[in-house]
């Protein structure tokens, strides 16, 4: 063997050893390639379905959004319309406080007069009951009434 053939022969296996190197790479890279595959499919799995979840959750909100948009336009009605009876309420109350003076400034004179009668009768029967309660120790002193005078009724004229 020559030094050309030598070298073509380690230059063939030089050659060999590269390409089953070559080789392994490649089927490593491929295993690697499976894999990361693998991983994205199942990540684009995931993902789709995050995705749903997420839709699912954003069609919840805008619903809950459209409820709440319906409670506020009630709640803005149910304001007005506050405002309105209170708009009313006010009204009556100045009302109601005109017809309550208008009647209530007779009936307080009539019971003011009526308080009024109604001590001046106590205060006079008082008197009577006391001028009474004095003239009973002079009317257990005098004789009892008879004859005439208790035919008219057991009264006492003076002069008779």
């Amino acid at each position: 063997m020559n030094a050309g053939q030598l070298a073509a022969l380690i230059a063939a296996g030089f050659f060999a050893v590269l390409a089953c190197v070559a080789v392994y790479v490649l089927v490593r890279l491929a295993r690697l390639m499976s894999a990361v595959t693998g991983m994205i499919t199942e990540y684009r799995d995931r993902a789709d379905t995050l995705i749903a979840q997420a839709q699912a959750a954003v069609d919840r909100t805008n619903e809950q959004l459209t409820r709440t948009d319906a409670i506020t336009a009630s709640m803005d009605d149910v304001t007005s319309n506050m405002a309105e009876l209170s708009g009313h309420v006010a009204a009556m109350a100045g009302l109601a406080r005109g017809i309550t003076s208008a009647i209530a400034t007779p009936v307080t004179g009539v019971s003011a007069l009526m308080f009024g009668l109604r001590r001046a009768i106590m205060v006079r029967r008082s008197l009577q009951v006391t001028a009474l309660a004095e003239s009973l120790p002079e009317r257990a002193a005098r004789p009892a009434i008879t004859g005439a005078a208790a035919s008219r009724g057991g009264r006492r004229t003076l002069g008779r």
